[in-house]
């Protein structure tokens, strides 16, 4: 159990890393003024949105702008606090990950029922988001698997490892 907790949290940091850095630089815009991000970005979501037909980014609905913002403020500093306790080896990643998890996968569910029953969404768009809802799963599975205490932590040594001084 221990080594497969450990690819778990090697996957899941990987993946905190990207939403810490995507989440406020490009779904950002979706809820935020666009006046306030790099023309760089502007672009980069306008080619996105083109290339991959994906209307909700464009269009802006008033339920994803809702979920865009459930996950700026919610969601983007659970990723955060998991990158560090990932990398730092604390326990309480358990909790930010069961948290991260079950609201992501809320808000993929809504998304993807939404794509799903409008019919709009091509194939090469859902291919884009379904790797979310798998990742939402992978979370909450980790916020379920107890904590490994023999884990080596990415930053430093675990406690269990260090010597006691008299």
């Amino acid at each position: 159990m221990g080594a497969f907790v450990k690819l778990l949290d090697l996957l899941l940091f990987v993946y905190f890393l990207l939403i810490a850095i995507v989440a406020p630089l490009f779904d950002g815009q979706v809820a935020l003024p666009k006046h306030i991000f790099p023309p760089v970005l502007v672009d980069l979501k306008t080619w996105y949105t083109q290339q991959y037909g994906d209307y909700l980014v464009s269009e802006k609905p008033h339920f994803f702008v809702g979920l865009i913002w459930l996950e700026l403020l919610f969601a983007w500093p659970l990723s955060v606090l998991s990158l560090y306790a990932i990398a730092a080896g604390k326990s309480w990643i358990k909790t930010t990950s069961l948290m991260y998890g079950v609201s992501t996968l809320t808000a993929m569910v809504a998304i993807l029922s939404e794509m799903k029953n409008s019919e709009r969404a091509s194939d090469k768009l859902l291919m884009i988001y379904y790797p979310f809802l798998g990742f939402a799963i992978l979370a909450i599975l980790r916020g379920l698997l107890p904590h490994s205490s023999k884990s080596v932590s990415i930053g430093k040594r675990s406690v269990i490892g260090r010597k006691k001084r008299a």
